[in-house]
């Protein structure tokens, strides 16, 4: 399975595409296809049946999913886009790190 530099809740720079420049949360990783939803960016339209949860149907404006060598990590405490470094603790746990500032990210 391929992996993702990113998880969940990680602030990520958008690099490429139409969203370039913007910050934003990650809300969810998609694993299999190596893509991220980051929130409020890239926005799509879709048009919607009505169903039970919502009768209304309509146009619905949602995230769509960008590719993950799209977006790089910013640091919580350089507050700066960033590689991540991997790195294993005395106690073992593999951590990822900063490779600026050498933060532990985890």
């Amino acid at each position: 399975m391929p992996k993702v530099h990113v998880r969940k809740g990680d602030t990520v720079l958008v690099l490429s595409g139409k969203s370039e420049g913007k910050k934003g949360k990650i809300i969810s990783v998609l694993p299999k296809k190596e893509r991220v939803i980051v929130e409020g960016l890239n926005k799509v339209k879709r048009h919607t049946k009505p169903t039970q949860t919502m009768p209304q149907g309509g146009i619905v404006e949602k995230e769509a999913p960008i590719h993950s060598s799209n977006v790089m990590l910013i640091c919580n405490r350089c507050s700066k886009p960033t590689r991540i470094g991997k790195r294993v603790l005395d106690d073992g746990k593999k951590v990822r790190t900063c490779k600026k500032c050498g933060e532990v990210i985890d």
